[in-house]
């Protein structure tokens, strides 16, 4: 089994991430379950705009694509601003608009019989508002969203401290980010033995 975080942080290499570190807490649950699990900080790589996967000279986005579909669980990790999901999380969901017209050797959309997750930090309030936007751009692309396949931390109401910063709401964070991994874990794994059938997979266009 297989897992990619993608990390949709602002911040570059090597600042903390606390977008990262709580992604980290659902990485440990999946890797106890015998997952190698790897993490992609895309702020770090030059991922174009577009709704193509492959933008030409400069564009690294055909490589963490390439990632993604070696995967079997791709969890999107991302803080709030404004409410909102971070823009290096929507570059990347419009990126993989294009999957949704892309199908394998199997016929079968791309994205299809693998889970995907959502991971979600900020010191303000918004944080269930932003997983709704991830998972459902996650769903219109093929990805399965399981049940509690969402882990998030905020301060509420408000500016305060960041999730480093405090051990406030760590132990309900982390109980619910194992929860997540054995959720997606699971999945994943019925997906696996049991496969959506090529005939019921909707037709592109």
């Amino acid at each position: 089994m297989r897992a990619t975080i993608l990390n949709c942080t602002l911040k570059k290499s090597p600042e903390p991430s606390n977008t990262q570190d709580l992604a980290d807490v659902v990485g440990a649950g999946l890797r106890e379950l015998g997952t190698d699990v790897r993490s992609v900080r895309l702020v770090d790589h030059a991922v174009l705009p577009g709704v193509s996967s492959d933008l030409g000279e400069g564009d690294d986005w055909p490589g963490i694509r390439r990632e993604v579909l070696e995967s079997d669980i791709l969890i999107m990790a991302s803080p709030t601003w404004l409410g909102r999901p971070s823009s290096v999380a929507q570059r990347a969901l419009e990126r993989m608009d294009a999957m949704m017209s892309e199908t394998g050797e199997d016929g079968m959309p791309v994205a299809y019989n693998r889970v995907a997750g959502v991971v979600v930090t900020g010191n303000e309030d918004g944080a269930h508002h932003v997983i709704s936007e991830i998972n459902g751009g996650l769903v219109d692309i093929g990805f399965t969203v399981p049940g509690q396949s969402w882990v998030y931390w905020n301060m509420g109401p408000g500016p305060g401290p960041d999730y480093t910063a405090t051990e406030h709401g760590h132990r309900y964070a982390h109980q619910v980010a194992g929860m997540m991994a054995r959720n997606l874990y699971g999945v994943a794994t019925a997906l696996r033995k049991s496969p959506i059938p090529q005939e019921f997979s909707r037709e592109a266009g």
